[in-house]
């Protein structure tokens, strides 16, 4: 793991590592009968907030801070290890205030926001006083095109209206969600790309309201409980807008490339988790007089998911690393490698423990069904497979040569 990430990857590792099993671990089945089967809060949250504050873990997602703002400033190479362990339990995140959507939000305003806008939307998410959400997808389009998207930002004299309705808004559910990145259309006879603004909504403005929460495959997200919205002649200040109107496109951008990313190092973390039980659930279990350990099959599933784990463990440094030097414009081609590759893996080896668990691997015993319905989402959500495939394909440089000319072919005989 350690081979390129130095020493201070290795130090802010182990720091978290140690964190997430003194602190964190010992405490899930508590947060489970609060949250995921209670329905409430986990009333010992702020308290570890505060520890994990204490030791300087917190904000370990956000490269970019300011010198006034809270926080560690470590590289993306250098959280990637940090991340993988938080992925290991679903609420994890939030300890270190490290949480979706927060962490891209917060990434796009630090590169989008004016001073005021930052004392306004940022300050309290880096602090951990409030949650957000970005609204972006739309339940009547097609939004793997974000050109379609419909939702109207109608400008009116010094105001914003906003008028549409959005889906799969993640973190627009929570309780304590106090902010919406809106996306919609500013200009609708503009270029392509040039139609769209990102405006800053509070989740209370009159005409907001929330139509429900959402679950996926039947399970909610209770860390950042995705809502369906609908805004009715929502009124926001123009002061609300991120950026240039008609820069949507490149403010959605902004935070797409760390959110991919950085779902793509907790699934890592998860999928280890789920190799591991795996190994222990086949040790423990028997039949037909043997440890299902014995069997080749079994030993094969535990085989192949570690090397597809490594391997996408490899893509996804290497893709932090290049963010690091190039920037999120510099690094496009390798978010959409792993957006694709490591979604795939974890699918997969969730089928495979799934399969060494039996039934019990679908109940909420364990978190398999959790993995599963996680990684399928992420084949979609962030942009499909399809999308990024595309992307891919577009940046391959075709040969200059034909295959008549190949020098690595041989001629046929006359």
């Amino acid at each position: 793991m350690n081979f390129e990430t130095g020493a201070r990857a290795r130090e802010w590792r182990e720091r978290v590592q140690a964190f997430f099993d003194a602190e964190i671990l010992p405490r899930h089945r508590d947060w489970f009968a609060q949250v995921a089967r209670g329905g409430g809060t986990a009333d010992f949250m702020p308290l570890l907030q505060q520890k994990a504050r204490a030791q300087g873990l917190w904000n370990l997602g956000l490269p970019e801070l300011a010198a006034d703002e809270p926080g560690t400033r470590l590289s993306n190479l250098e959280y990637a290890g940090c991340c993988e362990i938080m992925g290991r339990l679903a609420w994890a995140p939030e300890a270190f205030n490290c949480q979706a959507p927060d962490v891209p939000n917060m990434i796009t305003l630090q590169n989008c926001a004016d001073a005021a806008q930052k004392r306004a939307w940022l300050a309290p998410l880096l602090e951990a006083r409030t949650r957000s959400a970005f609204a972006m997808t739309e339940p009547e389009v097609a939004s793997s095109d974000a050109t379609n998207i419909a939702c109207r930002i109608e400008r009116r004299g010094g105001e914003y209206v906003i008028t549409g309705r959005k889906w799969f808004a993640t973190g627009a559910a929570h309780p304590r969600c106090s902010q919406l990145m809106v996306m919609g259309v500013t200009d609708a006879g503009a270029e392509r790309t040039r139609r769209h603004s990102v405006v800053m909504v509070p989740m209370d403005a009159p005409g907001v309201r929330l139509v429900r929460e959402i679950t996926w495959m039947g399970l909610r997200d209770h860390v950042a409980p995705i809502g369906e919205l609908e805004l009715a002649g929502v009124r926001v200040p123009v002061g609300n807008r991120l950026g240039a109107e008609g820069d949507g496109f490149k403010v959605a951008q902004v935070r797409l490339g760390p959110a991919r990313i950085h779902h793509c190092m907790r699934q890592i973390g998860l999928a280890g988790l789920l190799i591991e039980l795996m190994h222990a659930r086949a040790r423990e279990r028997r039949t037909f007089g043997r440890p299902v350990i014995d069997y080749d099959t079994v030993q094969r599933w535990i085989a192949e998911s570690r090397v597809e784990l490594e391997l996408s463990r490899l893509m996804t440094l290497k893709c932090a690393w290049l963010l690091d030097r190039e920037g999120h414009h510099g690094a496009w081609r390798e978010v959409s490698l792993v957006k694709i590759a490591v979604p795939g893996m974890l699918q997969r080896v969730a089928d495979r423990a799934l399969q060494v668990f039996g039934a019990m691997g679908g109940t909420e015993d364990a978190p398999i069904h959790y993995a599963l319905s996680y990684a399928r989402l992420m084949r979609i959500g962030d942009g499909p497979d399809e999308v990024h495939l595309r992307q891919v394909f577009r940046q391959e440089r075709a040969p200059a040569w034909t295959i008549a000319e190949s020098p690595y072919l041989i001629p046929r005989p006359d």
